[in-house]
């Protein structure tokens, strides 16, 4: 793993969260993008080398709109970039960690992810990220 990528934060009400961080952090979001695989909103803070992500559920079925339910809104998990998603992922597995994926599914900000079951991250939701390579 190369660095912490991103924060993500599950809420209620993206647009009141984007006005809150941005009274927080002192500038406003560069970028929002739908997940529709994953039945989320999604909005991007830069600070230093590391962004935060809102989620906000667009569906009651998907996994942000159950955290909430369950939890209420706050840190939903942890991402870490990595170079080759593949790789990290049968290191882990070797180590005994629990993939929730079989294989990478496309998420937001360009990137190809992975979650690890938080029972085998203690009690955290980790998530792998790759950016996904363009090829023109």
């Amino acid at each position: 793993m190369r660095k912490i990528e991103h924060l993500g934060i599950a809420v209620r009400d993206l647009q009141k969260s984007n006005d809150l961080f941005r009274k927080l952090l002192g500038s406003a979001h560069y970028k929002t993008e739908s997940v529709e695989g994953e039945g989320v909103m999604t909005s991007f803070f830069q600070i230093g080398d590391i962004k935060i992500e809102l989620l906000e559920a667009t569906r009651e079925d998907s996994q942000i709109a159950k955290f909430i339910e369950k939890k209420a809104e706050g840190i939903h998990h942890i991402a870490f970039d990595v170079e080759d998603i593949f790789r990290e992922m049968e290191r882990l597995r070797a180590e005994g960690f629990e993939i929730l994926n079989d294989t990478p599914k496309e998420g937001a900000d360009n990137k190809l992810v992975v979650f690890l079951h938080p029972r085998s991250t203690n009690g955290v939701l980790v998530e792998l990220c790759q950016e996904k390579i363009k090829i023109f």
